[in-house]
């Protein structure tokens, strides 16, 4: 590098360019620092006889123009996004502490247990394909999510066993 490719002078000028276009002083900053990093990368391009300040300056323009579509892309993604996947609204108050009962119960389970109950239940697999998944016969997958469901109805129940009433004969 020759003392002719000098950026301290033409660092005042770059930062007054880049506050002009972003209208922020920390965006400004980045925006300098992205165009020196290229202007580092694209040394090689650089005329010894060229006009330092006008390349780069250039630089900061593309980069900064760049930069503003990739944030503007980034924003239309999000905004896509945001309209195909279904609003959540976070619990509150007592349902909150109920979802964190629930949640605990859950973790609790033996991980083969929980695995199957997931795969079958939140992921809506079959069972064939849960087993698949597993590695483990369907009816190893059947078995677990049965007695992961009896464990969150034990805790459901305070630990109280649930009486199994059936109705017998005809009953008016």
């Amino acid at each position: 590098m020759s003392r002719r490719f000098d950026v301290a002078a033409h660092l005042d000028s770059l930062r007054r360019y880049a506050r002009v276009l972003t209208r922020d002083g920390a965006d400004a900053d980045d925006v300098v620092q992205g165009a020196l990093l290229r202007a580092v990368e694209r040394l090689d391009q650089w005329r010894e006889d060229g006009n330092l300040r006008v390349w780069l300056m250039s630089i900061l323009h593309n980069h900064f123009v760049d930069h503003t579509r990739a944030r503007m892309a980034a924003q239309a993604r999000d905004g896509a996004w945001a309209g195909l996947a279904p609003t959540v609204a976070l619990p509150q108050g007592e349902d909150a502490v109920r979802l964190a009962q629930v949640r605990a119960a859950v973790l609790d389970l033996p991980a083969e247990q929980r695995e199957a109950l997931h795969l079958v239940a939140i992921e809506g697999m079959a069972v064939a394909k849960a087993a698949l998944v597993l590695g483990v016969p369907a009816g190893t997958v059947m078995s677990r999510v049965g007695r992961a469901r009896a464990a969150l109805r034990r805790f459901e129940d305070g630990g109280v066993p649930r009486a199994r009433l059936r109705v017998v004969g005809d009953q008016p």
